[in-house]
This record gives structure tokens, sequence and C-alpha cells, in this order.
């Protein structure tokens, strides 16, 4: 079963108060085609206040009320507004922390209209509700899920659908690493544990959400977190069931991409190369990390904050004819 934490908070409707606006305001406006401002300009005669007609007061009552809907809304291009997530759903895997909580944060900045984050760390949980809730000012809602458990998938699931109607958008970024662990003497159990997580629990999401989709003949987006381990084998770290989760996890989005086109759903999946996260932050990691930028073209780290704009592609309109593709962004490590 799963635990739940919801902070809703609707969005605002635009009240305009009646105010009355001296004419001087009103004549200056009309003027200079610009902003009403309180400064004490001097006014135009009198004669001149006097032939403000009705069409155009009600012309610059029109632009205050204007003023109040969103700046976004009001500059937005038509290509830049498929780049925004209007009056989607999205659900993020992992997303309490790390990669996959800097992805929830990308999305909810682009208008998302609810986000829910499914993730086994439930304190990483909360916290995340109560931040992204307050930044962005939409629902939020947590799951405690453990994404290899199929029935605590399919709950959380039924319980989003439930609330706001639908699932747009899956984000499978729940997953671990083992690392720097000799291939002869991996634990077996170790790595049933990592596939399980890893690939298992992307699979299991994507069904359950995929499912949902289908019976609502809902068209969708998922993005899958891979890693360019699924491309290339890392040094000097052995990782070897990492290596092979990953590469499982391309080839499970490309898989799923071909099978579920028939049904508007879109799957493609990003592959970082080393990232700067709160994991990689660690003195034991200090000599590994220097030899991992002298490999990488661009000498550092990717900031974690570096695939949001990508995922905020394949997850938007944007990117409608795109599907079972997977995007390599490392700095350029898979080059040589």
């Amino acid at each position: 079963m799963y635990a739940r934490r919801i902070v809703s908070v609707s969005r605002p409707l635009a009240s305009i108060k009646t105010v009355k606006i001296p004419a001087a305001f009103v004549q200056r406006a009309l003027l200079s085609n610009g902003p009403i401002r309180n400064d004490p300009t001097p006014t135009a005669p009198k004669s001149s206040q006097s032939s403000v007609d009705a069409k155009k007061i009600s012309s610059l009552i029109s632009d205050i009320k204007a003023s109040a809907t969103p700046k976004m809304a009001q500059t937005i291009t038509p290509t830049l507004s498929k780049f925004t997530l209007n009056d989607k759903v999205a659900v993020v895997t992992g997303g309490a922390r790390g990669l996959g909580n800097s992805i929830a944060d990308a999305l909810c900045d682009v208008n998302l209209k609810a986000l829910v984050i499914f993730d086994v760390l439930k304190q990483h949980g909360d916290e995340a509700v109560i931040e992204l809730t307050k930044k962005f000012n939409i629902p939020v809602v947590f799951h405690q899920v453990d994404v290899r458990q199929k029935d605590s998938v399919q709950a959380a699931v039924d319980a989003t659908v439930s609330e706001f109607g639908k699932i747009d958008i899956l984000v499978a970024a729940a997953g671990i690493a083992d690392s720097n662990l000799p291939a002869e003497g991996y634990d077996v159990e170790m790595f049933r544990r990592l596939i399980d997580i890893n690939l298992t629990g992307t699979f299991v999401c994507a069904q359950a959400v995929g499912n949902t989709m289908i019976k609502a003949n809902s068209p969708g987006s998922m993005i899958f977190i891979a890693s360019m381990s699924g491309h290339i084998v890392n040094w000097p770290q052995q990782q070897s069931c990492y290596n092979a989760s990953k590469a499982a996890v391309i080839m499970l989005s490309k898989s799923l991409a071909a099978e579920w086109a028939r049904y508007n759903i879109r799957v493609n999946s990003i592959s970082p190369g080393y990232m700067d996260t709160a994991l990689n932050r660690v003195p034991a990691l200090d000599a590994q990390k220097k030899l991992w930028k002298e490999r990488t073209p661009m000498n550092r780290l990717g900031n974690v904050d570096e695939l949001n704009n990508l995922a905020v592609f394949m997850a938007s309109d944007a990117s409608t004819y795109m599907t079972g593709t997977d995007v390599i962004i490392d700095g350029g490590y898979c080059t040589w």
C-alpha cells in the first residue's frame, strides 16, 4: 500500500476591483498608449479631458483587466506556447530529490496543471510537496511508492486519475546505482535488486500509466531517465549491472514507443553523463571525478538542471513527432 501527502492550492482567479480613475490619468494613458502612471505630470487641458469618449474608456478598462493575467499569457508566441504544459498532469517517479526533483521543478515552471510524485522516500517527498507548492502555487501530491510493486504503483495511478481526471506525462526517474563492484564478486541479490528497481520499476510504472492513457483514448508523453552508461562502459569504476540496466531502459523506451505509437503515446529517453548530484558530492569520489572530467570534452560535470529543458521539450507539444529517441547529454563524453 502507499502513504499519501497532498497540498492542493487552487490558482486564484484574477479579480478586478472597481476604482475611480482620474480623468488626467486616463487622458495620459490614451495619448501615450502606455501604462497608467501616478506621477505628478501636467494634466491635459480640461477641453481635451472632455473628449474622452465611452469607447476609449471601455478599451482602457479592458487593458487594465488584461494586465491582471499572467505575464506569460500576454507575451508568449505561438512557437513558445508549444513548450508549455497548460492543463497537463505529470507523474514523476523518483521526484523527491536529485535529477527527478529538478525535472519536476522544471515541469511546474511551464504552467503544469498538477504534479504527482511517486517515491519511496517519504521525508524527501513531503519536503518536495511543500517546496514546489509554495514556489509554483499548483496542486502537488506525493505518494509513497515502491516502483517494483505493481499493486502500490497501480493504487497511486488510480488515485491520481481519480483526483485530476487524467495523466498526460510520465517521467520515470526512479533508480539506483551500484558502482566500483567487480563482476566476479558481484552479489547476485544486489544484481537482482538493481535490475528490479531500474528496469522492472520503469516498466511497471509505464504499464500502469500507459493503460490509463489507452483506456481514456488520451495522448501522452513518457520520458525514461536512462544513462550514457547504456551506450558506453564507464571507466575506471566497475558497474556492469548498472550499465546493463540502463541499456535495457533505452531499449524498453524504443520498444514501447513502437507498440504504443498507435495510441498516440510517445516514449523517449534521456541519457545523462556524469552529473553534479548530491550523491556524487562525497570525498570518496573526488579522485574519480577528476578522471571523469578529464575524459569529458567540456571538462566538467553536468549541473542537475541541465536535463530540464530537454525534459520539458519531450513532455510538451513541441515534440509531437518525436518518439523512440534517446538523447545523450554528457558534455561530449561519448564522442571520445
